[in-house]
């Protein structure tokens, strides 16, 4: 994909949204979303339902590390450590990407698309959270709950952004596609399989709320 649009800032992996927010992305995801998610439930409901409803991000912090993890086991099995580039001279004795990189060599594996995965599952699991703002009437808004929400739909805008950089510049296309295919999964097992039921976290509310 790199031969065939030119290179820009995002291009390379070191620009700031991408070490400073895709690299930590689910850590900005819950550490705005456990507020949210507790001021946005709250509203006409019990502190039992708002608990409830936080276990989501239990669960959901369960199926990133899994999925992620996942992905570093398969690269691993999948993988030969190479002395260059080149990949003309390889150092089968190093069994693991980490090692690889860590003695200054080359790894190349099966690499599922983590980017991909957590920018797809992030962005849909907060706009899923995100549903209550719009039946909570602005009247009942406070100033803590209207700035989590600025805040998480930017943060949404740059992962959309981010995808749509990852998309262009970087992994294969199967790469992306397993990636993103794991985050849509992920996201669809969880709010529209098993949320609905009455043994799970439950949905964020959606009923029209009045004043």
């Amino acid at each position: 994909m790199m031969g065939l649009v030119p290179e820009s800032y995002f291009s390379n992996s070191r620009n700031v949204l991408n070490l400073y927010f895709v690299k930590v992305s689910w850590g900005w995801t819950i550490v705005l979303l456990v507020p949210f998610i507790y001021y946005s439930n709250l509203y006409k409901k019990s502190h039992t339902f708002v608990l409830r409803r936080l276990t989501s991000l239990v669960v959901a912090t369960l199926i990133w590390y899994t999925c992620t993890e996942t992905f570093f086991y398969i690269e691993d099995i999948t993988g030969i450590c190479y002395e260059s580039d080149t990949m003309q001279i390889s150092r089968g004795e190093i069994p693991t990407k980490a090692a690889c990189r860590k003695a200054g060599f080359i790894w190349d594996g099966f690499d599922i698309s983590g980017h991909s995965f957590i920018l797809t599952y992030s962005s849909l699991v907060i706009v899923q959270e995100m549903v209550p703002m719009l039946h909570i009437p602005r009247s009942d808004r406070n100033i803590r709950l209207e700035c989590l929400y600025i805040a998480l739909n930017a943060i949404v805008a740059i992962w959309i952004w981010m995808f749509g950089c990852t998309s262009v510049y970087f992994h294969d296309i199967i790469d992306k596609i397993l990636g993103t295919s794991c985050g849509i999964l992920g996201w669809y097992v969880t709010y529209v399989v098993w949320y609905p039921m009455p043994i799970s976290p439950g949905l964020p509310p959606q009923e029209k709320q009045h004043a």
